[in-house]
C-alpha cells in the first residue's frame, strides 16, 4: 500500500514515519515537507513543499491511506488566525485532495474534547475539522482522540513538561468514563495508527465506516499495555 504522511517532523508524526518504513505491507510513504529530513530510506518519497501551495501537488495525494499529524500551538503559530489555517486550513485541503485522487481511507489526529460548538477555541477548531472531513465521504474515516502526549518533543514546551511528570500519577485515579482524559505515549498513539493503516491493506472496506478512537481503544489498537 502508498501511505502519505503529514506532519512527520513533529512527535507523533515522526514516531509513525519510522513504523510506516518498517511494514512490509507498505510500499511508499509519500512526506511532504518544508525542509527535507535526514532520512533516507528507499521507501520513503520526501516532497519539499509550500504548504499554502499545497494543491499544486495533486499526484502526491494519489494513495491508498492519508494519515494526519498535523498541527501546531497558537503559540508557535503567533496568532488563532494562523492556528486555524494550520490545523483546519492545511488539514482539511489534505483531505480534499485526497477524495478527489482517490485515497480511501484517512486517518486524523485530533484531541480529546474536540467540539465544533466547544467554547474553547483550539477544541473548537479540531471539532469544526472533524465535521468537515466526515463530510467527505471517505470509505474508512478514523479520528484519534489522545489527552496529554508523552515523549520527546524537539520543541520544549514548558506546561507540557509539567503535565507529563504529573499524569502517571494523575492516571492512575482516571477510571471509567474518565480514562479517555488519561495521558499517553505518543508512540503508542503512533503504532496504533501504523497497525490501523496497514490493517486496510488486508480487508478492503466494503462500506462507510467512521471511528473516533479514545485512550483505551487507542492502546487496544497499538497492541500496549495500559
Amino acid at each position: 500500500m502508498k501511505v502519505l504522511l503529514l506532519g512527520a517532523t513533529g512527535l507523533t508524526g515522526g514516531l509513525a514515519l519510522t513504523g510506516l518504513l518498517a511494514r512490509d505491507e507498505v510500499e511508499r510513504v509519500v512526506v511532504p515537507v518544508r525542509k527535507p529530513l535526514e532520512l533516507i530510506h528507499a521507501k520513503l518519497q520526501q516532497q519539499e513543499m509550500d504548504f499554502d501551495r499545497m494543491a499544486d501537488h495533486p499526484e502526491l495525494f494519489k494513495v491508498d491511506v492519508i494519515i494526519c499529524c498535523l498541527g501546531t500551538t497558537i503559540k508557535k503559530a503567533g496568532s488563532q488566525e494562523q492556528f486555524r489555517k494550520v490545523d483546519y486550513g492545511y488539514c482539511l485541503q489534505a483531505a480534499e485532495l485526497g477524495r478527489a485522487e482517490g485515497a480511501g481511507a484517512f486517518i486524523l489526529m485530533s484531541a480529546i474534547g474536540s467540539s465544533s460548538s466547544s467554547t474553547i477555541f483550539y477544541n473548537r477548531v479540531k471539532g469544526e475539522l472533524e465535521d468537515a472531513v466526515k463530510g467527505l465521504g471517505y470509505s474508512y474515516l478514523s479520528i484519534y482522540h489522545p489527552s496529554l502526549l508523552l515523549g520527546d518533543r524537539p520543541d520544549h514546551r514548558l506546561g507540557e513538561a509539567i503535565g507529563a511528570k504529573a499524569m502517571p500519577l494523575v492516571n492512575r485515579v482516571l477510571l471509567g468514563p474518565l480514562e479517555k482524559y488519561r495521558a499517553i505515549e505518543a508512540q503508542t498513539v503512533a503504532s496504533a495508527m501504523v497497525n490501523e493503516a496497514c490493517s486496510l491493506a488486508a480487508k478492503p472496506v466494503a462500506e462507510q465506516v467512521v471511528q473516533v478512537r479514545q485512550y483505551e481503544d487507542i492502546v487496544a489498537l497499538a497492541g500496549a499495555s495500559a
